[in-house]
C-alpha cells in the first residue's frame, strides 16, 4: 500500500500516545544496544564467548549499556559495550575489566533466565521456522518485566505478532504471561524500490487491544532501513493508530473520525 498520510496536528499528545510511545523507546533502546554489542563482541572478542553465559542491555546515566556476563552461579561482567542515544559505533565506549555485577544487572539476568527457561517450557509459547524469541528484559522503578519479540533469522522480512509479556515481582517471581499479539505477520521488505515511502497496515482484534503496541513500534523503528517504510497503520474496532516511522511520531484517533477522513480523501481523488 504505497498511500501516505501527511497528518498533523496541534493537540497535545494524549496520555495514551506517550505511555505507548515511552515504552516503545525502552524497548527500542535495549534492543538496538542489544543488536551492537552482540555484533561487536562476536565479531572482536572471540576469545570470550566460551566464558559468557549471556548478555543483558539497559539504560543508565544517559547511556545505553549491553554487557556480557560469565558462568559463575552470581555473575561477573566480561566486558559493557556503551552507546549514546544516536548509536554512533565510533563512539562506542568499551570497558574491558572483569568486575562485580550491580544489583540492577543480577536482577535483569536472573528474570531473562526464569524468561528463557518459560519459552522453553511452556506450550503457550508458539516457535515458527526461521524464526527466534528475543527476550527484552526491563526493569523500572515500579515493574519488572521481559517481553518476548519474534525476530527473524533470515534477511528481507518483517515479523510483526506473536510477541509475549512476561511482569514479574519485587522478589523475580514470574506474576503473569499475556500473549500480546496471537497471529504473526511476515512482510517481504526485499524489494526496496517497492517498498521506498511505503505504508503498511495490520488490524487489531480485541485481545491485541485497540491500539498499536510498543512492541509493534519497537519493531518498525529497528527495522525502518531494511524496510524503507515511512508510515504503519493498526485498524481496530474503535481506534486507528497512525505511526510515522522515520519521524517517531504516533497519532491515535477514532474509528469513526478516521473513516470520515479517508472518505474525504478518496472524495477529493475524484
Amino acid at each position: 500500500m504505497l498511500l501516505f498520510l501527511s497528518i498533523t496536528t496541534t493537540f497535545a499528545q494524549s496520555k495514551d500516545e506517550k505511555k505507548i510511545m515511552k515504552e516503545a523507546m525502552l524497548l527500542y533502546n535495549s534492543e538496538k544496544t542489544s543488536w551492537h554489542g552482540t555484533d561487536i563482541f562476536l565479531e572482536e572478542y572471540k576469545e570470550l564467548r566460551s566464558e559468557s553465559g549471556g548478555y543483558v542491555s539497559y539504560s543508565e546515566g544517559g547511556k545505553h549499556h549491553c554487557i556480557f556476563y560469565d558462568k559463575q552461579e552470581i555473575p561477573n561482567v566480561l566486558i559493557r559495550f556503551s552507546f549514546g542515544d544516536d548509536f554512533d559505533l565510533s563512539n562506542v565506549k568499551i570497558e574491558e575489566d572483569k568486575r562485580k555485577t550491580t544489583e540492577k544487572e543480577l536482577n535483569l539476568i536472573a528474570i531473562k533466565t526464569i524468561a528463557l527457561n518459560k519459552i522453553r517450557t511452556d506450550t503457550l509459547f508458539k516457535h515458527y521456522q526461521n524464526a527466534n524469541l528475543n527476550l527484552v528484559p526491563i526493569i523500572s522503578k515500579k515493574e519488572k518485566k521481559v517481553y518476548a519479540i519474534t525476530g527473524p533469522k533470515v534477511g528481507g522480512v518483517v515479523v510483526l505478532g506473536n510477541d509475549y509479556l512476561m511482569t514479574f515481582n519485587k522478589k523475580n517471581k514470574l506474576k503473569k504471561i499475556k500473549s500480546l499479539h496471537k497471529n504473526i505477520l511476515i512482510y517481504d521488505t526485499s524489494d526496496q524500490e517497492k517498498n521506498k515511502d511505503a505504508m503498511t497496515m495490520h488490524t487489531h482484534l480485541k485481545s491485541s487491544g485497540y491500539m498499536i503496541s510498543p512492541v509493534d513500534i519497537c519493531t518498525l523503528m529497528l527495522y525502518e532501513e531494511i524496510s524503507g517504510w515511512k508510515q504503519h497503520i493498526v485498524v481496530s474496532k474503535e481506534k486507528v493508530s497512525i505511526f510515522s516511522i522515520k519521524d517517531r511520531n504516533l497519532l491515535i484517533m477514532k474509528r469513526k473520525a478516521y473513516d470520515r477522513m479517508m472518505k474525504n480523501i478518496n472524495k477529493n481523488k475524484l
